[in-house]
């Protein structure tokens, strides 16, 4: 009898640290669920944004009319919620609303802003830094990571030397292929993409977390331009932000679409027609102009891609890194 008390008293005590052991790893896992770094979408439309300026033909009115469904210029922003950091890809001339979207999900009073990333110089990926002067934020020493003629093109430049001499930003120098580490979790490696070079150099971004990468391309010509085969550098990550400015060719009318080439989203899709259907998931297509139907909520265009295995970026989508 008391060995059977002794034996029922050991399974007691055993059941009861299996359960503790459980609540342990469910707190945790709780914790780490906690110190993630996450992407944030800011933006998704073409430089000019959505409407765009002068365009009241029928694919723009809608963005007129009903003040919801205004885009905002391509932007991302990481939030690093372990070390109380935020970061910013692109400075688009709709960074105010962008910083205030941000502010929202990473509070300023306790996140800072640790770093800007610009990828070149036409207008709706550099010109929101004004915002960073002496007439608006006058901020101090903002980190802004740029490759080496885009840096020259800041500082050569008014009215961006200005923020340079005024200490609101503080250019640091970027490389092709070399990678910022920002701490054990975070690293940003800037890969250069062909594209109208007029100004400055054109790059992409890859972005390590601690458990996924992304790439985001907003702007490139034609993939076939590149070096670098882009269904490779697709399978070779876990989630691809790619230029998608034009859905067909022939969407401008009257405009000779290769003064502009850009990958059209049909051609891409035609490309990564032999992807795997997971890696085709991993492509969120991106940088909308305002003529593109991709813009357009359930538009056929839309359906069409998502019915292909693909997906349409949107503003406040979040991916865990």
């Amino acid at each position: 009898m008391r060995i059977l008390v002794s034996l029922l008293i050991l399974v007691s005590l055993s059941i009861l640290a299996n359960d503790y052991n459980k609540t342990e790893n469910r707190t945790e896992n709780k914790t780490n669920n906690n110190n993630t770094i996450k992407l944030v979408v800011l933006g998704i439309a073409q430089d000019a944004g959505y409407p765009q300026l002068n365009c009241y033909k029928a694919h723009c009115m809608p963005g007129w009319e009903n003040p919801t469904l205004k885009k905002l210029a391509t932007s991302l922003a990481l939030v690093d919620e372990s070390n109380k950091k935020k970061y910013l890809f692109e400075a688009t001339p709709d960074i105010r609303q962008q910083m205030y979207n941000l502010h929202k999900i990473a509070a300023d009073d306790e996140y800072s802003l640790a770093a800007v990333f610009l990828t070149h110089a036409h207008i709706g990926h550099y010109t929101g830094l004004m915002h960073f002067g002496r007439e608006a934020a006058g901020t101090k020493n903002i980190n802004v990571f740029a490759m080496p003629k885009m840096k020259q093109f800041l500082i050569n430049n008014a009215p961006w030397n200005q923020l340079v001499t005024l200490n609101n930003i503080a250019i640091q120098d970027l490389i092709n292929n070399q990678k910022q580490s920002f701490n054990d979790s975070l690293s940003v490696t800037p890969i250069l993409v062909p594209h109208r070079d007029e100004l400055s150099e054109t790059v992409g971004f890859k972005i390590s977390g601690p458990n996924k990468t992304v790439l985001f391309i907003p702007d490139i010509n034609k993939w076939q331009k590149w070096n670098l085969d882009i269904s490779e550098q697709v399978k070779a990550v876990d989630y691809a932000l790619l230029d998608a400015t034009f859905y067909a060719n022939g969407e401008i009318p009257n405009r000779d679409m290769s003064e502009i080439p850009h990958p059209f989203v049909e051609e891409s899709m035609q490309l990564f027609s032999n992807l795997s259907a997971t890696d085709k998931s991993k492509i969120f297509f991106i940088h909308f102009n305002h003529s593109n139907p991709l813009l357009q909520a359930n538009s056929t265009a839309q359906k069409n891609v998502e019915l292909k295995g693909f997906n349409v970026a949107y503003e406040g989508m979040e991916l865990e890194l």
